[in-house]
């Protein structure tokens, strides 16, 4: 691999979730829904990372020529909450900074299928952000998916580990299309207009 530099590093997009057939369907685990898709849409197939406990594919995103832009999609494979190790190994070794990091999502306040964008800020007490803040600091990108609040009294930890509803599932692949489509956004034209075509 030639040695890379942060002038030409690539783009980390990070798909937060856990491991495993039981967990796939989880609200918890739409960041590797949607990483899932931007993998199809490059006509990647993710493998087993050699230098961190994940998953990856390689690849590039935008319009064919200099207008595109060199990815590495990851699936941590620690489970969520230690998903800063494996990221941090990548980043080091592809020395990728933190403003080329985008990390997608599930967020509890915001509510289903809609979208924010921005960068840096806090964790929200979202364990797989606290991990990832410990290990590179908190200024990367995030690509928020809004899976709303559990309904009465059932504790978040429930909430967030049980799969996508019935009625929910019947959009959840076009939300999850549109999500992709803003991280595409993001790489293409920047923030702020990501911001303004996607935030809900």
């Amino acid at each position: 691999m030639d040695v890379t530099t942060p002038a030409n590093a690539p783009w980390l997009i990070v798909g937060l979730g856990n491991p495993g057939p039981g967990y796939a369907m989880n609200r918890h685990n739409v960041g590797f829904m949607v990483v899932d898709l931007l993998a199809d849409r490059i006509g990647g197939r993710f493998k087993r990372a050699t230098k961190a406990q994940a998953q990856v594919v390689e690849g590039r995103m935008g319009p064919v020529g200099p207008g595109s832009h060199r990815v590495v999609l990851v699936k941590p494979m620690s489970y969520m909450n230690l998903s800063g190790g494996p990221v941090k190994a990548l980043r080091d070794f592809y020395k990728v900074p933190l403003d080329r990091i985008v990390v997608v999502h599930d967020e509890l306040d915001i509510g289903y299928g809609a979208l924010r964008l921005k960068r840096g800020g806090g964790d929200n007490g979202h364990n797989g952000l606290k991990s990832l803040t410990k290990a590179m600091g908190p200024d990367y990108h995030r690509v928020r998916f809004g899976i709303g609040r559990p309904p009465g009294r059932m504790p978040v930890a429930d909430y967030v580990l049980k799969d996508f509803s019935p009625a929910e599932r019947k959009e959840l692949d076009y939300f999850v299309d549109r999500a992709a489509d803003a991280v595409e956004c993001l790489l293409a034209e920047g923030l702020e207009r990501a911001q303004n075509a996607y935030n809900s």
